[in-house]
C-alpha cells in the first residue's frame, strides 16, 4: 500500500485536576511526526486537550497513530473504534498504530481494541520499519524482524523481540510543535533534554518504559531546541520534560551556562530530586538562567513509606531542601503520593500540615496508582487488591485498590476532599495575599476552584465509592474469626 498522509492523535485525559489549565502535549508524537515529515510524509497531529479531532482529515489519512497513557486508554480505544467504523462506511481500511506507556505493557488489550499494531516503548525506529513493511512487504517473515512491535495475524498475537533503547539522542530532530492542530501562542512550551532515570521508585513506570540508563541530548543540541522555540514563542515559559532534569549535574551546569551566555534567561521550570540543593553552584546557575519553579518528588512525610517507595531521602532533608530553594528564589511545587502500605489517615493530614508549615508554594497530592508495568501493579494484582480496572480512573485522583491501613473511602476522602482542599483553601489564598505572594494567591484560588469542579464532576463516583467501601468493610469483618 502507498502511504502519504499520516495522522497522529493524543487522546484527552479524563476529568479535571489542578493543572487542567496548562495544555501541554506529550512530545512522543511531535518527535515521531517530525521524523516522518522529514522523510516526506504529510503529517498532522491532534492533541484533544488543545483542539478537537478533525474527522474529515483523519478519515483521509493512510495511517493513524494514537499515543496513550493509562488514564487516556479508554478514549484511545474509543477513537480507534470510531476510525474503523467510519472508514468502513467509506469503504476504506486505515491501519491504526498505538504507542505509549500503557499499551507498551498492555499490548494485547490494545490489539483487542481496534489497534492493528502496537509499538512498545520508544518508537522512532520501529515506526519507520513498520512503514517500510506496509509499503513494500506485507509478509509474515519480514514483519517478525521489526523489533518492539506487537500485532495479530488472524487471531494469534505476536510480540516481536524488544528493541534496545535509542542511544543517540543528538540524532533526533527538534520536535515540530506546529504539526499539532491549534498549537499557537502557548503560555509554556516543552523541551526534552534526556530520557531514563537512574532511580527506581516502585510506583513509577519511567524506568520500565525508558530504562535506568540516563540518555542525554548534548547541551549544545538542547540549546538549539531552546533557541528555536524561544524564537517562535518569545513570551512563553519553558518546561523541561525530563523525569530528572539534574541527574547529571555537570551536564546540566553546562546547559545552563550556555543559556546565560546566549542571553536565553527567561522563565523555565523542571522536575528534579531533592539532591539538587547539595550543589549551590547549580542552584545559582538555575536562578541566573531563569528557573522559577522546581517540581520536586517529595512523595511522603512518612519515613516508612519513603523506604517502601525506594526514594532514598528523609523528611528532614525535604524541609531543609525547600528552605534552600526558597533562599535561592526558586519556588517549589511539591509532589506527594499518598496511600502506601504504612499510610493511614493521619499520614494524609500530616502531609498537608507539613506542606503548609514548610511554605511549599504549590502541591500535587495524588493517590497512589498502580500503573501497568510497575512493580506496584504486579504486587497488587497478585494480592487481588485492585478494585477497579477502569483505566480512566488511573489518573492519581481516584482510588483503584484496597489500601492496608485505610478504607478506600478514607483514602479518597482524605486526599481529594480534605487535604487538597485544605492546602488550596480560601484561607491559604488570603494568607498568600497578605504576604504579597500574589502568584501563590492566584494558584490557591485556581486550585480551590478546580477542586470544586472535580468534586461536582465526580459526585456520582464519590457516592458509589462510599457505598462500595462500606461493602468491602462489611465483607472483611465477616472474614474475621469470632472471638470467645
Amino acid at each position: 500500500m502507498k502511504i502519504k498522509k499520516i495522522i497522529g492523535i493524543e487522546p484527552a485525559p479524563p476529568g479535571f485536576h489542578v493543572f487542567s489549565a496548562f495544555k501541554l502535549p506529550r512530545l512522543g508524537l511531535p518527535l515521531i511526526g517530525t521524523i516522518l515529515r522529514d522523510k516526506g510524509y504529510q503529517v498532522k497531529l491532534f492533541c484533544q486537550d488543545i483542539a478537537p479531532i478533525d474527522w474529515t482529515e483523519t478519515l483521509s489519512a493512510d495511517m493513524v497513530m494514537i499515543s496513550t497513557i493509562t488514564s487516556t486508554a479508554p478514549e484511545a480505544y474509543h477513537i480507534a473504534r470510531e476510525i474503523k467504523e467510519k472508514a468502513r462506511v467509506l469503504g476504506k481500511e486505515i491501519p491504526i498504530v498505538m504507542g505509549g506507556a500503557h499499551v507498551t505493557f498492555m499490548a494485547e488489550e490494545a490489539l483487542d481494541n481496534y489497534a492493528d499494531f502496537v509499538v512498545r516503548k520508544e518508537g522512532e525506529q520501529t515506526i519507520l520499519e513498520l512503514l517500510s513493511w506496509l509499503e513494500n512487504g506485507n509478509d509474515a517473515a519480514s514483519i517478525s524482524k521489526i523489533s518492539g512491535l506487537s500485532y495479530k495475524i488472524g487471531s494469534r498475537v505476536y510480540h516481536n523481540e524488544k528493541r534496545p533503547h535509542f542511544l543517540d539522542q543528538d540524532s533526533l530532530p527538534t520536535p515540530e510543535l506546529s504539526l499539532i492542530e491549534g498549537w499557537k501562542d502557548p503560555t509554556i512550551f516543552p523541551v526534552l533534554a534526556s530520557r531514563g532515570c537512574p532511580f527506581d521508585c516502585t510506583f513509577c513506570s519511567v524506568t520500565k518504559m525508558f530504562g535506568h540508563r540516563y540518555r542525554t541530548r548534548s547541551p549544545e543540541k538542547v540549546l538549539e531546541d531552546i533557541k528555536y522555540y524561544h524564537r517562535l514563542y518569545p513570551g512563553s515559559w519553558m518546561f523541561f520534560y525530563d523525569d530528572n532534569f539534574a541527574a547529571d549535574k555537570k551536564r546540566t551546569k553546562r546547559l545552563l551556562e550556555l543559556m546565560v551566555e546566549n542571553d536565553l534567561r527567561f522563565p523555565w521550570t523542571a522536575q528534579s530530586r531533592l539532591d539538587v540543593v547539595k550543589d549551590r553552584e547549580l542552584l545559582e546557575l538555575m536562578h541566573k538562567s531563569g528557573c522559577k519553579v522546581l517540581y520536586i518528588g517529595l512523595e511522603s512525610v512518612n519515613p516508612q513509606t519513603l523506604l517502601e517507595y525506594n526514594k532514598r531521602q528523609t523528611v528532614e532533608e525535604m524541609e531543609k531542601a525547600i528552605k534552600i530553594l526558597h533562599q535561592c528564589k526558586i519556588k517549589v511545587h511539591g509532589m506527594f503520593v499518598l496511600g502506601g502500605e504504612q499510610d493511614d489517615r493521619e499520614t494524609v493530614m500530616q502531609t498537608v500540615k507539613s506542606a503548609i508549615k514548610w511554605k511549599i508554594d504549590t502541591v500535587q497530592m495524588v493517590i497512589l496508582t498502580p500503573l501497568p508495568g510497575t512493580p506496584l501493579y504486579d504486587n497488587l494484582v497478585s494480592e487481588n487488591r485492585i478494585t477497579s480496572f477502569d483505566w480512566s480512573q488511573y489518573d492519581g485522583h481516584h482510588v483503584v485498590y484496597k489500601p492496608k491501613k485505610m478504607s478506600v473511602w478514607e483514602l479518597q476522602f482524605g486526599v481529594m476532599l480534605e487535604a487538597m482542599p485544605k492546602f488550596y483553601s480560601l484561607l491559604q489564598a488570603f494568607k498568600a495575599a497578605v504576604l504579597f505572594k500574589f502568584k501563590n494567591f492566584q494558584y490557591r484560588l485556581y486550585g480551590h476552584w478546580m477542586l470544586i469542579k472535580w468534586k461536582v464532576h465526580n459526585s456520582r463516583y464519590l457516592e458509589e465509592l462510599k457505598a462500595f467501601s462500606s461493602k468491602l468493610i462489611s465483607k472483611e469483618k465477616t472474614k474475621q474469626p469470632v472471638k470467645g
